[in-house]
C-alpha cells in the first residue's frame, strides 16, 4: 500500500515538473521527450517519467507518436479559440457562483489581489500582471466551490497557455485586461451573481476577440 502511494506520489511530481517546463516554454511545442534525458534532468525514474508522459498526453499537452516517442502537443489558434469558447460557459458559471457564496475571507482576498493586479499593470510589471489575473480566475473558481468546472478549466488553461501570453503581448489588451478583471472582482465583491457572469463573459469575448486576430 505504501510502495503504491509514494509511486504514484513521484508520478505526479515528475508531471507536475513536465507540465511547468511546457508551460513556462522550456519545453516548445513540437519539442521531443526522451524519457531517459527528462529521468537524468529531474532526477526520476524512467517508469515515473512514462507515467507522468501519459498523464500529461491525457490532458492534452503531449502528444505520443507511434514508434517515435513523445513530444509537446502544439495548440493551433484555432483549438485556442474553442478553448477560449469552452471557458467561456464555464467561467461564467463559476464566477456567478463565486458572488453567490463568497465569504469574508474570500472578499478580502480578491481586495488584495485587485490591490496587487492594478499597482503591477500600473507599474509596467508585465510578469507579476500575468500571475495575478491568473490568480484571479483560479481564486474565482475556487470561491466558487464547483469541483467539476475548477478540474476541466485547470486542463484548458494548461492547453491554452502559450496563447495566453500572446494575448498579453497584443496591444493595448493588457488596459482592458485590467478593467475587466477588476469588474469581475467587483461584482463578486458586490455578491451580484447576474453582473459576475456577465463581467466574466464581456472579458471572455475580449479573449476571442483578440485570438481571431493571430495568426
Amino acid at each position: 500500500m505504501t510502495t503504491t502511494s509514494t509511486a504514484g506520489s513521484a508520478n505526479q511530481d515528475v508531471a507536475n515538473l513536465v507540465r511547468q517546463a511546457i508551460l513556462t516554454g522550456r519545453y516548445a511545442p513540437h519539442q521531443r521527450l526522451i524519457e531517459a534525458d527528462i529521468s537524468d534532468q529531474f532526477g526520476a525514474s524512467r517508469a515515473a517519467v512514462r507515467n507522468a508522459l501519459l498523464t500529461l498526453s491525457s490532458e492534452g499537452l503531449v502528444e505520443r507518436m507511434p514508434n517515435k516517442g513523445a513530444r509537446v502537443r502544439s495548440v493551433t489558434v484555432d483549438e485556442a479559440i474553442e478553448i477560449a469558447e469552452v471557458r467561456m460557459g464555464l467561467e461564467a458559471l463559476c464566477a456567478r457562483k463565486a458572488a453567490e457564496v463568497a465569504d469574508e475571507d474570500d472578499i478580502a482576498q480578491l481586495l488584495r489581489l485587485r490591490a496587487d493586479m492594478v499597482a503591477a499593470a500600473e507599474s509596467g510589471n508585465h510578469l507579476a500582471y500575468s500571475e495575478l489575473k491568473s490568480a484571479v480566475h483560479q481564486s474565482v473558481q475556487q470561491i466558487s466551490g464547483h469541483r467539476t468546472a475548477v478540474v476541466l478549466l485547470e486542463r484548458l488553461r494548461a492547453q491554452s497557455a502559450r496563447h495566453q501570453f500572446r494575448l498579453a503581448l497584443h496591444p493595448g489588451r493588457g488596459l482592458d485586461s485590467v478593467h475587466e478583471h477588476a469588474a469581475i472582482i467587483d461584482a463578486v465583491l458586490a455578491r451580484d451573481p447576474d453582473a459576475a457572469e456577465s463581467a466574466m463573459r464581456v472579458h471572455l469575448a475580449g479573449v476571442l476577440e483578440v485570438l481571431r486576430t493571430l495568426d
